[in-house]
Parts: C-alpha cells; sequence; structure tokens
C-alpha cells in the first residue's frame, strides 16, 4: 500500500478537473516511452525496475560495510556534487535529530559534504575538524575528474593519508564510481579502494537508490532496505495503476502541465518541517536539470515555512502570478511537544495552552493554504502520515517518475543535462587548461572590455 497522497482540491479553482485528465493520453504516451525505452535519454532509464532489482545480498553487503566504517569514523565525508551527494543528504537529513551536529552519542558518525562547491574557507574549516576527528570518506564520481569532487577529493586524500599512513588510509577511503572506466576507477583499482558501481543507465539525480545514496545512508545509521521497499511499492502501485484517475505521480505530472500551459512558470515546493530542506534541494535539481531545455520548463523553487512566511511569504501572496506552490504535508510529527499555560499570559498564548506544536503547524498551514489561493497561488498538496524511511523511499520514486513524465509531455529529454557543461568550458579556459587557449583568449578579452 502506498502512503504518499495527492490532494488537488486548492487546484481545482484555478484549472478544471476535466483539464488536468485532458491530459490522460500525453500521460499513457510518457509511461510508454518509459516501460518500452522508446523515448529521448532511453539509455538512461535504469531507474526505472531499480527498487525491485535490488537484492537483499546487496543490501546486507552494504550494511555490513557502513557498519564498518560507522565503528571507526566519528565523521564520514561525502564527497560528490548534484546528485551524487543531494539524494543521500535529503535523506539523512530527513531521518536524523536535528541538532545530530551537537549529539555526541557515539552510536553513528556525523555526515559531513565535502566537493560540492569550490569554497576555500569551507574545505579549509572541514580540515580544521577532521584534524582531530577519526573518519572515512567517500569520493562519488562516475569519471573521477569532475572539478569540484575532484579538487575536494585531491585535498582530502592527501589529509588523510599523512593522519593514518596509506595502508590504513585506503581502508578508510570508498570508491562510488564507473564500473570499468574513468579516472577514479583506475585510482581505486590501482590504490585498492573498496568500490562500488554507479550503474551505466542510471543518471546522477535518479541515482538516490544505488550505491551513491545507499552507502552514506547506511553510514548515516538509516535503514537502507525499508527505504528501498517504500520505493519498491511506489514502482510496483506506479506501473499497475491501469489510468491517470487512481495513479497520484500521473495527476501530478498532468496537473504540472496543465499549469504550465497557463503561465504558470514557477513551482514552489514548500515544506512545514525544516528535516525536509534537503528534499527540495533535491527536487530542485531533479526537476530543474531535467525539465529546463530549450527555453522550456517549470523553474524549480523551494520554501520552508512558517519561516519563510516571514519573507518570501510576502511575494507568494503578492507578487507576479506566475507560480503556483506543491506542499509537502507530514500528518504526524515524531516526538510530542505541548505549549504550557502561564498565569499572566503576558505573550497572550494561552488560548493554545495545551494544544500541540504539531497542531498549530498545521493550522498555520491550512491557514497560509488558503490565503495564498485567495491570492491567487494555485496549491497542489502531496500528503504522507510520518517521515520515515519508507515514506521517504516512497517520495522519492513518487518524485523521480513524476519528473519522467513532465519531461517527456513538456518534449524534452528528461535525462541529458547539456546546459550544464557551459560554465565548465568558460571555466576551464580561464584556469587556462591546455586545449581551450583559444577560447582563453576569447574571454579575458570579454572580461577586459568589461571592466
Amino acid at each position: 500500500m502506498i502512503q504518499v497522497k495527492l490532494d488537488l482540491g486548492q487546484l481545482y479553482g484555478f484549472i478544471p478537473k476535466e483539464q488536468v485528465l485532458s491530459f490522460e493520453k500525453q500521460i499513457y504516451s510518457a509511461y510508454k516511452k518509459i516501460y518500452n525505452k522508446t523515448g529521448a535519454g532511453k539509455e538512461f532509464l535504469g531507474w526505472v525496475e531499480l527498487p525491485s532489482g535490488i537484492n537483499n545480498s546487496f543490501v546486507e553487503q552494504i550494511q555490513k560495510h557502513a557498519a564498518e566504517l560507522r565503528a571507526k569514523s566519528e565523521v564520514f565525508v561525502v564527497i560528490g556534487i548534484g546528485g551524487s551527494y543531494l539524494g543521500s543528504r535529503a535523506v539523512i537529513e530527513a531521518m536524523s535529530h536535528h541538532l545530530s551536529h551537537l549529539k555526541d552519542d557515539g552510536k553513528n558518525p556525523h555526515i559531513v559534504y565535502a566537493g560540492q562547491q569550490i569554497s576555500e574557507d569551507y574545505l579549509a574549516d572541514l580540515l580544521d575538524i577532521l584534524d582531530n576527528k577519526d573518519y572515512s570518506m567517500a569520493v562519488i564520481s562516475k569519471s573521477g575528474t569532475t572539478t569540484e569532487p575532484a579538487i575536494a577529493f585531491r585535498v582530502l586524500k592527501a589529509h588523510i593519508e599523512k593522519k593514518y599512513g596509506v595502508e590504513e588510509a585506503r581502508t578508510r577511503i570508498v570508491a562510488i564510481t564507473d564500473k570499468s572506466r574513468g579516472a577514479l576507477k583506475q585510482l581505486a583499482d590501482s590504490e585498492g579502494y573498496v568500490s562500488y558501481v554507479v550503474p551505466d543507465d542510471v543518471g546522477g539525480r535518479y541515482s538516490v537508490l544505488t550505491p551513491v545514496g545507499l552507502l552514506p545512508v547506511a553510514v548515516a545509521g538509516i535503514d537502507i532496505q525499508a527505504m528501498i521497499e517504500g520505493a519498491r511499492r511506489m514502482e510496483t502501485f506506479s506501473r499497475a495503476a491501469s489510468n491517470i484517475h487512481g495513479n497520484p505521480i500521473a495527476m501530478y505530472a498532468a496537473a504540472r502541465q496543465a499549469l504550465y500551459n497557463s503561465g504558470k512558470t514557477v513551482e514552489v515546493m514548500v515544506n512545514y518541517e525544516p528535516r525536509l530542506f534537503y528534499l527540495t534541494e533535491w527536487f530542485k535539481q531533479l526537476y530543474g536539470e531535467s525539465e529546463g531545455k530549450e527555453n522550456k520548463g517549470i523553474f524549480p523553487a523551494g520554501v520552508n515555512f512558517t519561516t519563510d512566511l516571514h519573507s518570501m511569504g510576502q511575494y507568494i501572496q503578492e507578487g507576479l502570478r506566475i507560480l503556483f506552490e506543491t506542499v509537502i504535508s507530514v500528518e504526524n510529527p515524531m516526538r510530542e511537544m505541548r505549549i504550557p499555560k502561564q498565569e499572566n499570559d503576558l505573550d497572550q498564548l494561552n488560548y493554545i495552552a495545551g494544544k500541540r506544536l504539531s497542531e498549530v503547524n498545521r493550522m498555520a498551514e491550512l491557514g497560509t493554504t488558503l490565503a495564498h489561493v485567495d491570492g491567487g497561488v494555485p496549491n497542489i498538496r502531496i500528503q504522507i502520515p510520518e517521515i520515515n524511511a519508507d515514506t521517504i523511499g516512497q517520495l522519492i520514486y513518487f518524485f523521480e517518475m513524476g519528473c519522467a513524465l513532465s519531461g517527456y509531455m513538456l518534449g524534452v529529454n528528461p535525462f541529458d543535462q547539456p546546459g550544464v557543461e557551459a560554465y565548465k568550458k568558460n571555466m576551464f579556459a580561464l584556469l587556462g587548461k591546455e586545449g581551450f587557449e583559444e577560447q582563453t583568449k576569447e574571454l579575458n578579452e570579454r572580461l577586459r572590455k568589461n571592466k
């Protein structure tokens, strides 16, 4: 049974239900392209049957290795960028204590990240911490030459070898990379690192349920088997759904397309639980990199309520009417806390004394939805009963399949990212990389003229 529910009740005042259902043929066509592997990017559809294809022995292998890494690590560094770290971070942040960095209970290492940017200060600060902590790391890259993680790994490899010696350092480095080629694969083989394969047919942003996501999540002490089972249930449901009416993934994709066609070109992902912040960040990459092509696509944004109601809430309420909201609504919190009563009631909160904070948060959610709808913002609501490994697994597959359907409906390849290469070429040229001499000259001339 799937636990992800879709509510379009606050959408139909803007887009008639019949208009959403009118995309049924396009949804059916998109599903055919996915399951028959006939659409653009068909060579990157390995994620579709990934949950059902993961066997228990492989999960046990990862869990065993993760336990070994946990036993000798106070800190575990995940080196990667984009899909190589956002998926695992989304799961880890969703399932962890909000202040886990202050909890030294010795159960699980603190998970930190490197290679997701090129900040000199960040990496220097990280080394300050690693000087005084036992640590291990996973470096995640198909090629091993992506600039940001390659720089971080070069620095951290030197640090860990100096700290522990080369032989011990090798037991603390895990490579997650291509099965047969690339600089990282070559290095892993020559150094004897334990390595895991990034499947050729799974792109980075769809790789949460490969070792890219599973190993860091397991090191964090999270039940990866339950997460896989959740995704598997959503996979089975998606394939079995016979029509658009009973399929929340299909209805979500159709609703997005209907809104896009009506001029709503910005989707704002909303959560009311701060532990879902990085799920929103993963969503932004998944949909932005998959749909934003050929001057098309919905721009994915994100806000964290109620925090951002005191900033971005103003724009959402009264700014340009080009946006819609998709709210991830969580029915039940993990813990219970009630508002105490005070005799003097100076803060005038006694009217809610005795109520759970989650009840106040829920009324803020409902009140905000109504206010934004009244202000001209359509709302889509995605509801889960609680945040756990199973529901997170279901959400991962829900958004992945919804993204693939949306991309095909839009008429783009949901599995490539040609635009990402533009900044890399300019950066290589400005750094003086061999083979970019002509572009180096051109760019420097442009920069000189702009001074």
